[in-house]
């Protein structure tokens, strides 16, 4: 082979070289990845993929399942995710230091007769109201979003501050299997598990849905990934919010995939139906500044964190 040719190869080769890099570093300035737990919140990440909206907003969403809020809170901790669906106690808990993520969307919040959270009765416990539940030790998760809307819901029942007792079962089947044997008297659960109790025999005593401010679920992402994915993300939102009509208009036509993305108990697979999901909203003020009141009074927080440091509006579907 002549000198001539052999650096004419040696250069191709080099082009080609660095044409995938270019290319690598591309679809990684388009691509996202969610950590997800198997919760009807996360619903329009998967109706989006399956309908095609990322391909034709020339996005990837990559879908990472997780079994607890723990391991979907460590992935984005070790830099390993962009984002996740959690709630706005979570998103002040990244913050406490630095702001590290924010919020730019509501995911799930109570509508209609579909809320996120029930506060419920054992079997044959004759605990009917929530003024029963004073000095009846609650089973729940301390110091988590469940403990935040427990605590507000008795408190809107008239039930006082000394008056409320809680009991730590932070592992939700636990929670459920405690509940359904009398083990322990009352619980917080998050649906669909609330409606498997219900059918089990338990006693709603209230829901979300009578306090409508105190709870949601959020989209966040990490302000790293905001700034260098800009784009990204606005046409995430903009899939997701698409995803979210299609499940408000047509809830029976994703029953199917709700089925096999969400993990519903099967005591009610023929029950629990798709929720209705909010659009185009972020937290309000008010709602931030009473998570902070919480976070502050349970001493998860030193000082109350700015509403602008952690929620932003700008990546809302227009």
């Amino acid at each position: 082979m002549t000198r001539k040719r052999a650096v004419f190869i040696i250069s191709i080769l080099s082009l080609c070289l660095a044409v995938p890099s270019g290319m690598f570093a591309a679809d990684e300035n388009s691509t996202l990845r969610l950590a997800l737990l198997p919760i009807p919140d996360v619903l329009p990440v998967y109706v989006a993929a399956e309908k095609g909206y990322f391909a034709e907003l020339g996005i990837t969403v990559e879908a990472l399942s997780v079994g607890s809020a723990v391991e979907r809170d460590q992935l984005l901790q070790a830099g390993r995710v962009d984002g996740l669906i959690n709630e706005i106690a979570g998103a002040a808990n990244f913050n406490r230091e630095k702001n590290r993520v924010k919020i730019v969307s509501v995911a799930r919040s109570p509508l209609g007769n579909s809320p996120l959270f029930r506060l419920l009765a054992a079997p044959g416990s004759n605990l009917k109201t929530v003024a029963d539940l004073a000095g009846i030790p609650i089973g729940i998760s301390k110091n988590t979003i469940i403990e935040y809307i427990t605590t507000r819901l008795l408190e809107a029942g008239g039930v006082s501050g000394q008056a409320i007792a809680y009991q730590s079962v932070p592992v939700l089947p636990e929670r459920l299997q405690l509940l359904m044997s009398g083990q322990v008297k009352a619980v917080t659960l998050p649906d669909p598990l609330g409606v498997s109790a219900i059918k089990g025999g338990a006693v709603e005593i209230v829901n979300d849905t009578a306090l409508k401010s105190v709870s949601a679920s959020v989209v966040t992402f990490t302000t790293d990934v905001l700034v260098k994915k800009q784009d990204t993300v606005k046409k995430f939102m903009v899939a997701w919010d698409r995803a979210c009509g299609d499940l408000n208009s047509d809830p029976a036509a994703f029953q199917a995939l709700m089925l096999k993305k969400i993990r519903v108990p099967k005591n009610i697979e023929n029950d629990f139906h798709v929720p209705p999901l909010p659009r185009k909203q972020v937290p309000t003020k008010a709602q931030w500044d009473d998570v902070m009141a919480w976070m502050l009074e349970r001493n998860l927080l030193t000082v109350p964190l700015a509403y602008e440091g952690s929620v932003t509006s700008e990546f809302l579907a227009k």
